[in-house]
């Protein structure tokens, strides 16, 4: 289930990195921001429910909020994006402590060194938002660190899954 959201991830990341480059508008930008957040949102539910995962339903709805919050910021043309940058300013501690958990693991969350480097990512990434919201980081900087993420954070990690099995390291 996760796998799948994260190849799923990547319709919206490049499309709003791109749209930081100049290329797109934001109305359809938001429009599928919307909708992958409504699907990460709905697959950390399930990720819940039924496969019994809490742990990782948190960074799904953490993200999935995030998406949202940036849709409607992108479709309502929102022009003080404070309010996007505190939402991602939450997320990127909550992807921090994720990271923190996967590198040492607990008894009850394995180590991983793959998934803590992934996290470590998405809150580098999410850092980068809260300080463009205030206009401390660049657009531009942000477009590409959301490109090179969608490889290292999100396809790697769902394909070396979904082909092989395990995680690459």
């Amino acid at each position: 289930m996760t796998t799948a959201i994260l190849v799923a991830i990547a319709v919206m990341w490049i499309p709003v990195a791109l749209l930081f480059l100049g290329y797109g508008e934001s109305k359809g930008t938001g429009a599928v921001t919307g909708l992958v957040g409504i699907v990460t949102v709905l697959s950390a539910i399930l990720q819940t429910a039924v496969f019994k995962d809490a742990f990782t339903a948190g960074l799904l709805f953490a993200h999935g909020i995030l998406y949202l919050t940036v849709s409607y910021a992108l479709l309502t043309g929102l022009e003080d994006l404070r309010s996007v940058g505190n939402v991602s300013l939450t997320v990127a501690l909550i992807s921090t402590i994720y990271a923190v958990i996967f590198f040492v693991g607990t008894p009850l969350i394995a180590k991983s060194n793959y998934l803590a480097l992934a996290s470590a990512g998405y809150a580098i990434l999410t850092y980068e938002v809260w300080l463009n919201a205030y206009g401390k980081f660049s657009a531009k900087g942000l477009a590409y660190s959301l490109i090179g993420w969608v490889f290292v954070g999100l396809w790697i990690p769902a394909f070396w899954l979904m082909t092989k099995g395990a995680l690459p390291f």
